[in-house]
């Protein structure tokens, strides 16, 4: 840069030179700063993100998310920036590259493209000698293509007996939807991408008049009811498996549902029941069952588990109550008791939330070497070396309590806990059990990120339409089957009128998939 300064038409002056040297210097610095600046922003923008997204679940406002969609597009734009920034200015040798992919799986299919030399495969282009092949290198690229769209044509052919002229003809295959237009595979994907990739109806609408298919919102209404309803033998099974099991993990979330009478919103309850012995080593199928209803009253959850008499996990929901006098046994949650004190933590730390917090670290750290292990080792290490550790912790809420005033925010906290005490070291004495209630947590988590983009409920009928598709998208997903494939096969036979005597084939947990079958 400097050589571009002294090589020049007129004369420069040596003080010419320093003052642009200190120009540039000047201007580096600004530059540097400005940069600066934007990291620490992408950083505070993150940290702002994971404080919300903590605070996000379970609020009974969608403010929060809507203001955390906000800083993500910040973030990401300012991500953005940097990294097409970084890539201009530097050079090619040190540009900044994103994580790479290390391999591309092996179901995909791969298109081979022989680039050969511009001179031909044959032909020296120095001297003209016969080029022989040395070998080859390869570079696998990962590649996209819109969704394909196609027809599928049914053709059966009539045939007539030249000695008695009986026809013959191949039965009309089942259909989708009677007199409709759609495959079960179309009606597959129409599902999962609402109720799994958070896509509502006319947004897939406008995603398919792009290219060039033009179907009515109310048409892809009418194909989403159509599947739930040859859904419901499955949601059924999925259902009495979770109310047989010893252990549930139950939670709910809040789902606007439209008010046609009052012109605004009203505040319904999506319910999930899930049993999942997967972490105290069992090899029982894991089965996330939802339920709608609109509201919250206590009624809901004891009809949902009426006779069931094992363990229930969950929060401190006063509705589970009775529940818990008809002689299911209650287990708390430690991550709920967590948060409460980490938010009063984030706000302002103290050592007392800073030991506080500590302590329940180590109670996770020893659930995190037992995860997976079977009941009896989870049972005996838990005595060993997590009972003294709740014992010492419950001496330092004891402690704390003497000292705040009841009213004040950390005594609060601390009570939250305290007053569950035996629900809480309840996983203590029985490996079958959990710390917390994150299993029912996470299934609810899809369900949060859903409800911000297709807004609420048209209808009660559509909640419960709604629980029964995330019924069986999330056992799906927690067996490791695609939901998918699964949906569009296991409707194809429920339409084709599966005998009722082999539901348990159609399990998740029990499916095999049978070859595609074309229909109309």
């Amino acid at each position: 840069m400097c050589y571009a300064i002294l090589v020049s038409e007129a004369p420069v002056s040596s003080a010419d030179v320093i003052a642009r040297i200190a120009a540039l210097e000047a201007s580096l610095a600004r530059a540097n700063a400005a940069l600066v600046a934007r990291d620490l922003l992408i950083d505070t923008l993150r940290g702002q993100i994971a404080w919300l997204r903590r605070m996000q679940f379970g609020a009974s406002s969608e403010k929060l998310g809507r203001e955390v969609e906000q800083l993500e597009l910040a973030l990401e734009e300012l991500e953005t920036e940097r990294d097409v920034s970084a890539v201009e200015t530097a050079a090619p040798e040190v540009a900044p590259r994103p994580a790479p992919v290390r391999s591309l799986p092996d179901h995909l299919p791969r298109e081979e493209v022989v680039h050969e030399p511009a001179s031909g495969a044959c032909t020296c282009p120095d001297c003209g000698g016969m080029l022989r092949r040395l070998g080859v290198d390869t570079h696998e690229m990962l590649d996209v293509m819109p969704v394909h769209w196609r027809v599928v044509r049914n053709v059966r052919p009539k045939y007539s007996c030249r000695a008695c002229e009986k026809i013959v003809q191949a039965p009309a295959p089942v259909s989708a939807v009677a007199r409709g237009k759609a495959t079960f595979a179309t009606l597959a994907h129409v599902v999962v991408s609402k109720f799994d990739h958070h896509l509502p109806l006319y947004r897939q609408a406008e995603m398919m008049a792009a290219q060039g298919l033009d179907i009515d919102r109310s048409t892809l209404a009418g194909w989403t009811g159509q599947a739930a309803v040859l859904l419901d033998p499955v949601v059924s099974r999925i259902r009495d498996a979770v109310l047989t099991a010893d252990k549930i993990h139950a939670d709910d979330t809040p789902v606007p549902v439209l008010d046609p009478g009052r012109g605004k919103t009203a505040t319904g309850r999506l319910w999930v029941y899930a049993a999942d012995d997967r972490a105290s080593g069992s090899t029982a199928p894991p089965a996330t069952w939802y339920r709608f209803t609109p509201d919250r009253t206590a009624a809901h959850p004891q009809t949902h588990l009426a006779g069931f008499r094992g363990f229930l996990q969950a929060d401190a929901y006063a509705g589970y109550d009775g529940l818990y006098r008809s002689g299911v046994t209650e287990v708390a949650c430690w991550a709920h008791y967590r948060r409460k004190v980490f938010d009063l933590h984030e706000r302002i730390p103290t050592p007392l939330t800073t030991d506080i917090l500590q302590r329940f670290g180590a109670l996770y750290a020893v659930e995190a070497e037992v995860r997976d292990q079977p009941p009896d080792v989870r049972h005996r290490v838990r005595q060993d070396r997590t009972k003294p550790l709740v014992g010492a912790l419950r001496e330092v809420l004891d402690a704390a309590l003497r000292r705040l005033s009841p009213k004040s925010d950390m005594a609060k906290a601390i009570a939250y806990g305290t007053k569950r005490w035996p629900a809480l070291c309840r996983f203590l004495d029985d490996g079958r059990l959990e710390i917390d209630n994150n299993i029912a947590e996470r299934a609810l988590r899809g369900v949060a990120v859903g409800r911000r983009n297709w807004l609420f409920a048209g209808s009660r009928a559509g909640g419960e339409r709604a629980a029964a598709i995330y019924t069986v998208i999330q056992t799906c997903k927690a067996n490791s089957v695609d939901p998918q494939a699964y949906i569009a096969d296991v409707i194809a036979r429920v339409a084709d009128d599966w005998p009722a005597s082999r539901w348990d084939e159609l399990m998740p947990w029990n499916w095999a998939r049978e070859p595609v079958r074309l229909a109309a």
